[in-house]
């Protein structure tokens, strides 16, 4: 026996069926955000001498390692009695240029490169890849400070032994990406068509390359500044008394177990600038597509 279908009465209300709204998205703010503190960060770097409310060296043997928030000094004094929030200030211009121009000589010359070797001959890229991965082997701190320890300590020493260790991997991100193109049918079309290699490179090569190795390289400039830090933490970067992240950690090294509050805020700014570089980095290498992962 069939059992009849009641329709529900018509007294009794319906419930509202209420939409489940989606959450608001910006595909911009990934990108737009660590751009905005990126430059936010150079812009204090280059103001840094009119931001900074003392003097790197002045300093006062009665006021030493005094704490947050005191009088006069918002982040504290070092041991030596020398305002710690302009020594931040004014280490972030050498912290900085520590970790940018290697990466930008990293990528003009490992970009060079990695376009010879993915136009060349087989003879011309086995040489220059092979030569290159001898360096590429070594781990990037132990080659940095390899070759820093044979140059005077300085910031020139921090520039040229980073730039050795980050020419490698840019070469293999830019010539990875040239295999990827070199059989296309444009840059035969131009082959033919009478132009030497060198042109085939410039006009046709570099302008596909160039942004997959910029956003590579953006993403290299926190591991720079680390590694800068830390080659003058170890007394091979820029020396005290100048004002450098890696060196003020050094300084304030022995303040570590009373005061340790002021020995990481050397530290938190590295990281900071880290984070934001590496944020940047990874958006970038999203918009473009880039698959090379970081070393």
């Amino acid at each position: 026996m069939a059992v009849p279908v009641l329709d529900p009465p018509l007294d009794r209300p319906v419930p509202a069926v209420t939409p489940r709204r989606r959450p608001v998205r910006w595909p911009g703010a990934a990108l737009a955000v660590p751009a905005a503190l990126a430059v936010l960060l150079l812009a204090v770097a280059a103001a840094a001498p009119l931001l900074a409310p003392h003097g790197a060296a002045d300093g006062s043997l009665t006021g030493r390692l005094l704490g947050p928030g005191s009088p006069g000094h918002p982040l504290g004094t070092d041991g030596q009695g020398r305002d710690l929030l302009s020594r931040l200030l004014l280490g972030a211009r050498p912290s900085l240029v520590g970790g940018l121009l290697p990466v930008l000589a990293a990528t003009v010359l490992g970009t060079a490169l990695g376009i010879a070797a993915g136009l060349g001959g087989r003879a011309t890229e086995q040489a220059l890849l092979r030569s290159l991965d001898v360096l590429y082997a070594f781990p990037g701190i132990l080659l940095a400070i390899a070759v820093a320890t044979v140059l005077t300590p300085g910031l020139t020493a921090t520039v040229l032994s980073l730039s050795v260790v980050l020419t490698p991997a840019v070469t293999r991100v830019a010539h990875t990406e040239v295999r990827r193109i070199r059989a296309a049918e444009y840059l035969e079309a131009a082959r033919v068509s009478g132009a030497g290699r060198g042109a085939v490179a410039v006009r046709q090569v570099l302008p596909v390359v160039a942004p997959v190795v910029l956003a590579y390289a953006s993403s290299l400039v926190g591991l720079a500044v680390v590694y800068a830090a830390g080659l003058s933490f170890l007394g091979l970067g820029v020396a005290p008394p100048a004002p450098e992240w890696g060196a003020m950690l050094d300084e304030l090294r022995p303040a570590l177990l009373t005061r340790p509050e002021l020995a990481v805020l050397p530290a938190l700014a590295i990281l900071a600038v880290s984070v934001v570089f590496n944020a940047l980095g990874e958006a970038l290498r999203r918009r473009v597509g880039v698959r090379e992962e970081l070393r």
